[in-house]
C-alpha cells in the first residue's frame, strides 16, 4: 500500500483525472462517475473510482503544488495507473482570455532545482511535455464538442504569491501563455516512468489584465465541460 494514498492494487483504475482542489475532485467524481467509491480520504487526498460510460476512471487529489503532485503520481503509479489528466486551473499571461477558457498545454516551462534536481541529480532542464495522444485526444474531444481553447505552453511556478506583472510580460514574451503550479512535474515524471500524463486548464485569474480570481465555486460551472472533454479523452486513448 502506498504511503500517502490508502489504497490497494485494482482501487485506482488504469484512467486516472488529478486536481489540486479536493473539492473539485469530490464534484466530478459524484457528478460523472457511475457509481462512484470513495477509495480515499487520508491527508486530504480525497479519491474516488467508477466508470465513466463504461469504462473504469479514477479522479485523484494531488494537491498544491510539484512536491504534493509528484507524490501522489508516484503512488498513482505504484498501483496501475497508464493515463493520467491534470484537470486544474491557471492564470492567463497573454491578454483576451477570460474566466473559464481552456488551456491545453503543450509543454511546460519550469525554474530547475527542488523536486526536479532531486529527480536529475543535476542542474538540468530536462523535457517537460505532454504524452502526444493524450494530448491529441484532448484536443480532438474539445472540437468535437465544438468548443474553444488556447493550446500553448504554461509555466509551473512554486511561488504563487511571487508572480506579478512583470513576471508575466517575461514569461510570455517567451511564448508561454499561462501560469500553473504543477504540469511540468507531472510530464516530467511521466516521460520518466513511462506512462502518459497530459493537462486541461481553465482561466481562474489573469495577470495581464483585471478579471478578479474565481475560485472553485465560480469554476465549478465551466468545470462540467473542462471534465467531459477530459474524461471522454481518456476513454479514448489507448493504455
Amino acid at each position: 500500500m502506498p504511503i500517502h494514498l490508502k489504497v490497494n492494487q485494482g482501487d485506482i483504475a488504469e484512467r486516472v483525472i488529478v486536481a489540486g482542489d479536493p473539492a473539485r475532485v469530490e464534484y466530478i467524481g459524484k457528478r460523472f462517475l457511475e457509481e462512484p467509491r470513495l477509495i480515499n480520504t487520508n491527508r486530504g487526498l480525497i479519491a474516488y473510482t467508477g466508470k465513466y460510460k463504461g469504462v473504469k476512471i479514477s479522479i485523484v487529489t494531488h494537491g498544491m503544488g510539484v512536491p504534493s503532485a509528484l507524490i501522489v503520481l508516484e503512488e498513482l503509479i505504484q498501483v496501475g495507473a497508464k493515463a493520467v489528466v491534470r484537470l486544474g486551473s491557471c492564470g492567463a499571461m497573454v491578454p483576451g482570455m477570460k474566466i473559464g477558457d481552456m488551456v491545453i498545454p503543450t509543454g511546460a516551462s519550469y525554474y530547475p532545482g527542488g523536486a526536479y534536481y532531486q529527480y536529475y541529480k543535476e542542474q538540468i532542464c530536462a523535457p517537460a511535455v505532454p504524452d502526444f495522444s493524450l494530448l491529441r485526444a484532448l484536443v480532438d474531444t474539445a472540437e468535437e464538442k465544438g468548443l474553444t481553447y488556447k493550446l500553448g505552453p504554461v509555466l509551473s511556478s512554486d511561488a504563487f504569491y511571487a508572480e506579478d506583472p512583470d513576471f508575466a510580460k517575461k514569461w510570455a514574451s517567451r511564448g508561454v501563455i499561462a501560469v500553473e503550479m504543477e504540469c511540468a512535474g507531472i510530464f516530467s515524471i511521466g516521460l520518466m516512468r513511462g506512462i502518459k500524463t497530459a493537462s486541461l486548464l481553465l482561466v481562474s485569474d489573469s495577470l495581464v489584465e483585471d478579471l478578479g480570481f474565481a475560485d472553485a465555486k465560480v469554476l465549478n460551472k465551466y468545470a462540467d465541460k473542462a471534465a467531459e472533454v477530459a474524461l471522454d479523452a481518456l476513454t479514448k486513448v489507448k493504455v
